[in-house]
């Protein structure tokens, strides 16, 4: 029998990103920090958008540094004019759009019984429907440029468990999730892959300000216990994730979530005592 596969030889090159423009939101600090500045490691010209000019700005002129086209675009993603006219301006000067990282969102505690109408609304907006506009207005650009593309969904653990005091970002979350299933299917006719990634914890320069308790000895001895590898997440991780998906490397890969989490979705509520066996729920490092 002869067997009818086509087959292809990798090499080092596929997990270039060279000629490709990148778009990413939020780009100016944390995850999407590490990810533009990745990208441009591996070749693209990227274009970073962020509510904060001066962010934006440093960002892009590092990745200048590496020998990269960059724009900086200062913009909220909540406005879907300014986010429709950032696709259209990175089309203008960089000459195409390649790749799109859904990075922009965020929360903070609030118990779901205090939580106003406005308070609800801006996490939605921010988190979900600034999800649909951006992708909406890049895969456009992507399906009119005809060269496919690559579309990455930065959603969190907590679209795929339940987080307390968190619950609307959890919401807006599981609903990335399952809008990567979905878009993948739809663009997949044009070219352009979906996927997605849900970090845990990966502190942020906010979540080191804003959190004294991120810097003591107690907090790196109990995250050492709570997640399987050892240690918080870092933004090269998520990097490294975002690379792959959006190089030929994942050339098949679409409609999928990589949990970028240390092995905390696994475990499940099981942690390491001080003598390094598996307990389930217990987060006491004495234990």
């Amino acid at each position: 029998m002869t067997e009818n596969v086509t087959r292809m030889s990798l090499c080092r090159d596929d997990i270039l990103l060279t000629g490709k423009v990148a778009l990413i939101t939020g780009g100016g600090a944390g995850i999407g920090r590490g990810i533009a500045l990745g990208f441009a490691e591996f070749g693209a010209d990227v274009a970073v958008l962020d509510v904060s000019a001066e962010a934006a700005g440093t960002v892009a002129e590092l990745a200048r540094a590496k020998g990269r086209k960059a724009l900086a675009i200062t913009a909220d993603v909540t406005d879907r004019a300014a986010v429709r006219g950032a696709v259209e301006k990175i089309v203008s000067e960089l000459g195409r759009l390649d790749i799109l990282v859904n990075n922009a969102g965020g929360t903070r505690p609030l118990p779901l019984l205090d939580m106003v109408d406005k308070q609800l609304d801006k996490r939605i907006d921010l988190n979900l429907t600034s999800l649909f506009v951006t992708t909406q207005a890049a895969a456009k650009a992507m399906a009119a440029g005809g060269q496919g593309g690559a579309i990455i969904n930065i959603a969190s653990i907590e679209g795929l468990r339940a987080a307390p005091y968190h619950s609307v970002y959890a919401a807006c979350k599981a609903g990335m999730v399952n809008f990567t299933r979905t878009a993948a299917l739809e663009l997949g006719l044009h070219g352009i892959r979906v996927n997605c990634i849900a970090p845990d914890m990966v502190l942020t320069e906010a979540m080191v300000r804003n959190s004294p308790s991120t810097r003591t000895p107690e907090f790196k001895t109990a995250h050492e216990r709570y997640f399987p590898l050892g240690r918080t997440g870092n933004f090269d991780d998520c990097a490294g994730a975002a690379v792959f998906l959006a190089s030929p490397m994942a050339s098949y890969i679409t409609g999928t979530t990589i949990n970028v989490d240390g092995g905390t979705f696994a475990s499940s509520g099981w942690t390491r005592d001080k003598d390094n066996h598996w307990r389930l729920f217990t987060r006491n490092t004495e234990a």
